[in-house]
């Protein structure tokens, strides 16, 4: 069938009625979630850590895919980051510095869920012969999702988590070197290596720290795309993820440690290793869910 060439605006304006169409369903979904909660469990798939290799060469295969498309949307993420971070030198909260960047654990399994869309339709593509299209914008369709509210309240849970994060962070801080900040860099990694307190605050930022990612990492590491992939309410997403964690224990375990280390390379660089990291970390976390739990019969929605 011959396609025809869209005018730009009117392209424009069906994508701003979508997205009303997408706000107005969300607000629907938080409604419906009180009522669809819970659905039937879902059968977990056991993995060993040599999935992850395969779950890691998907994500790049991905990120090949879409080359540009992908890594011009992520470069929001480490842009903003960069915006962070000098916000917190000129505002002298130079010891929150480490807990913003960090923090990334904790948000990413929501800075992801338009590249999890991407892999999927990659799938779908897949399975159905179709040519795929790497217009990332098409991914922006989640927003007609049914669980499109129930994504977003997830969300607002691990933003949530991510402020609680920094507000322990700085509490740590002012409890091991009272209430006056370090006025300047230098002086905090001075303090931060050479002092007995120091020394405490990097052990008790890096413990509490863990927690934190281990919380996001077992609330969304499959909640996410299981939203996107499946009908089921966000109780489900939520507990199902959880199960899924406590089901492999020892590969989640190695996957967080990988999610940490990639992120820790990425920003070493000024942040700019975060433009590779963070869309190869996303679709394979997509193609980490699919390993976690399998696809049924037939081919999925669309």
């Amino acid at each position: 069938m011959p396609q025809t060439i869209r005018n730009p605006i009117e392209y424009m304006m069906d994508e701003v009625s979508d997205l009303a169409h997408g706000v107005e369903r969300a607000g629907q979904a938080m409604h419906r979630t009180s009522t669809h909660m819970f659905t039937a469990p879902l059968r977990i798939q056991r993995i060993t850590v040599a999935d992850l290799k395969e779950v890691l060469a998907g994500g790049y295969r991905d990120l090949a895919a879409y080359r540009t498309d992908v890594v011009f949307l992520v470069l929001i993420y480490p842009l903003v980051s960069l915006v962070i971070a000098a916000a917190a030198f000129n505002a002298q909260l130079v010891p929150l510095l480490f807990p913003v960047i960090s923090g990334t654990a904790i948000m990413g399994p929501f800075v992801g869920v338009v590249l999890y869309e991407m892999s999927r339709r990659r799938e779908i593509s897949a399975l159905r012969r179709h040519e795929e299209d790497h217009a990332w914008a098409n991914a922006l369709g989640i927003v007609r999702s049914r669980n499109f509210g129930a994504i977003v309240m997830l969300g607002l849970m691990l933003v949530a988590l991510y402020v609680l994060w920094l507000g322990t962070a700085y509490g740590i801080y002012r409890a091991l070197h009272g209430p006056q900040p370090a006025e300047t860099i230098g002086f905090f990694v001075r303090e931060v290596l050479h002092t007995p307190a120091g020394w405490w605050l990097i052990g008790l930022g890096c413990g509490v720290g863990f927690l934190f990612a281990a919380l996001a990492l077992m609330i969304g590491v499959v909640s996410f795309p299981l939203l996107l992939d499946r009908d089921v309410g966000l109780g489900t997403a939520i507990w199902t993820s959880i199960r899924a964690v406590a089901a492999n224990p020892v590969p989640m375990a190695a996957w967080g440690l990988v999610v940490v280390i990639g992120l820790a390379l990425g920003a070493i660089p000024l942040f700019v290793g975060l433009v590779v990291v963070m869309p190869v970390l996303c679709h394979a976390t997509w193609h980490l869910y699919r390993k976690l739990l399998p696809r049924g019969p037939g081919i999925p929605r669309g």
